[in-house]
């Protein structure tokens, strides 16, 4: 039997002449979080619709992994409805139903899944405390704060007992303190054993709860790793971040002299170095200026993977 919970094998997906997704390969082991980046309109959530059977794709396979020994695997389409049973979906949007409390959001989804109600009504009170959300269990959607629905959405999205989550930035829009309470509560998840594919802007998000990374723009998947392994990989260890009156012309004259890589945008200056001494010697020299000194992270190496222009919404 496979160790993997899903297999994604090349798959490839167009919309008249604009090809969305293509030749996209990915697998997602049992306890594990896979992360999909990438920039707006780069192929994610059309990805993650064709795994949830929504879109069928063009080309390419989807294989759902059961605990059975020696059991077939389910494959999307063909067995959407099997493997649907075992997923669980928290979408970019909030689709709770605002004329049902929280306790009857869960209810009422549960039936969707041929649940018995008394076999559901005994799953609501560990949601809602999973979510936090015990004291708001009477409460309607539209009273609750960003954080307290989209903690409501992944409790809904708990009640089958799904083997894999299927989170499309469930983050977004969220303030800090509601984003960690989020990401502890996934941790929890995946302490668990449950399996998670994220897809999502923020990579300290990314690098905070997955296992694995895949980028992916244009439609293609263009590298992937660990998040440490991907930082390693793509960028100097040292970044020095100069910005402010002056950066721009000091970079043109000591910054790329001395940075192994320099990057420009705007008035800030972006040197990578694998030795940083002479960079900082060079701007202690310069004391108008200001200067941060940090290690490299994963969003350096979305920086450089995908550039830094902007992207329309997509």
């Amino acid at each position: 039997m496979s160790d993997n919970l899903l297999e994604v094998h090349n798959l490839s997906k167009r919309y008249g002449e604009a090809t969305v997704v293509k030749d996209v390969s990915f697998e997602i082991a049992r306890g594990e979080c896979l992360g999909v980046i990438g920039p707006n309109g780069a192929g994610k959530t059309t990805t993650i619709r064709m795994c949830l059977g929504l879109t069928a794709p063009d080309v390419g396979r989807i294989w759902f992994f059961t605990d059975g020994h020696g059991q077939p695997a389910l494959v999307m389409p063909r067995d959407a409805l099997a493997i649907k049973a075992q997923l669980g979906v928290v979408s970019q949007f909030d689709t709770l139903d605002p004329d049902f409390s929280c306790a009857e959001n869960l209810l009422v989804y549960g039936r969707y899944f041929g649940m018995r109600d008394a076999q559901i009504r005994q799953r609501i009170p560990e949601l809602l405390e999973f979510a936090a959300l015990s004291h708001k269990a009477d409460v309607r959607p539209g009273e609750l704060s960003g954080g307290m629905r989209r903690r409501l959405s992944l409790a809904r999205a708990l009640v089958n007992d799904p083997r894999l989550l299927l989170l499309d930035e469930p983050t977004t829009g969220l303030d800090p303190q509601a984003r960690h309470l989020m990401w502890e509560r996934l941790q929890l998840l995946l302490q668990r054993g449950k399996s998670i594919l994220l897809t999502t802007h923020f990579m300290d998000e990314a690098e905070r709860l997955a296992t694995q990374l895949a980028v992916i723009d244009h439609g293609r998947k263009i590298a992937e790793g660990a998040p440490r392994d991907l930082i390693r990989a793509h960028i100097e260890p040292h970044v020095i971040e100069v910005y402010g009156d002056g950066a721009v012309a000091w970079a043109e004259h000591d910054g790329r002299r001395l940075a192994d890589r320099l990057e420009i945008s705007g008035e800030t200056a972006f040197c990578y170095a694998s030795e940083p001494a002479s960079l900082l010697q060079s701007l202690e020299r310069a004391a108008s200026l200001r200067y941060l000194h940090r290690p490299a992270n994963l969003e350096d190496v979305f920086l450089k993977l995908t550039g830094r222009e902007m992207r329309d919404e997509a």
